[in-house]
């Protein structure tokens, strides 16, 4: 039951982040006033937003594939995990030097601190899956 969850939120996270990336890559004007406070954090560059596009097809492609691909799961969801919490300490960096004010930690919560709290989630049961798998291959030898 575990593991179905698992790679379902895996599943659902990466086609969120492919959807994201592929916005910021297509219309990064509209993705730029479309997402909530994005404005209030700076002008718009589109360079900047579709370069931060490629980055979230690449975090989605590492869930996906990891999600079907117990073999790299580790590396490719500790990988997507290392960038969204990157991603996330700089926002709450944004309001620490008081670039943005504290309501910004509330309302990007859902789209940038809970995704790396649940790939970081993720990355320690594939962990812990991967461990459980060695054993399970060893005890059958």
């Amino acid at each position: 039951m575990l593991k179905t969850i698992c790679i379902w939120t895996a599943v659902i996270l990466g086609i969120g982040a492919e959807a994201n990336g592929l916005f910021m890559l297509y219309s990064p004007a509209d993705w730029y006033f479309a997402v909530p406070g994005v404005t209030t954090t700076g002008p718009f560059n589109q360079h900047f937003i579709r370069d931060i596009g490629l980055i979230f097809l690449f975090v989605g492609s590492a869930l996906l594939v990891g999600a079907f691909r117990p073999q790299h799961r580790v590396l490719l969801w500790t990988t997507a995990t290392l960038w969204l919490w990157g991603h996330a300490l700089f926002h709450f960096w944004e309001v620490a030097v008081g670039i943005c004010g504290p309501s910004a930690i509330a309302r990007d919560f859902p789209a940038v601190t809970l995704p790396a709290i649940l790939t970081a989630l993720l990355s320690i049961w594939a962990v812990a899956d991967a461990r459980q798998e060695r054993i399970r291959t060893a005890a059958a030898l």
